[in-house]
């Protein structure tokens, strides 16, 4: 997500805390944040998909190939 909808993001979210929103900037808000969270669960889906864990036996899980999206070498 770029930083023009993250600005309009708080944009949105200052006007309807001092004046209040009509019935289209809530439903682009709505649109916004959720488009945001889907941003944030993607990234941080992609950050778990390169962790591996060591287990303290020594055996490693790597866990993107636990999830199925990490290919074998």
């Amino acid at each position: 997500m770029d930083e023009k909808k993250i600005a309009r993001i708080n944009e949105l979210y200052h006007k309807s805390k001092a004046e209040g929103l009509t019935d289209a900037e809530k439903e682009e808000q709505k649109a916004l944040r959720e488009e945001y969270l889907a941003s944030i669960r993607n990234n941080i889906r992609s950050q778990l998909d390169n962790v591996t864990i060591v287990n303290p036996d020594g055996t490693m899980v790597d866990l993107g190939k636990t999830r199925g999206k990490k290919k074998g070498h």
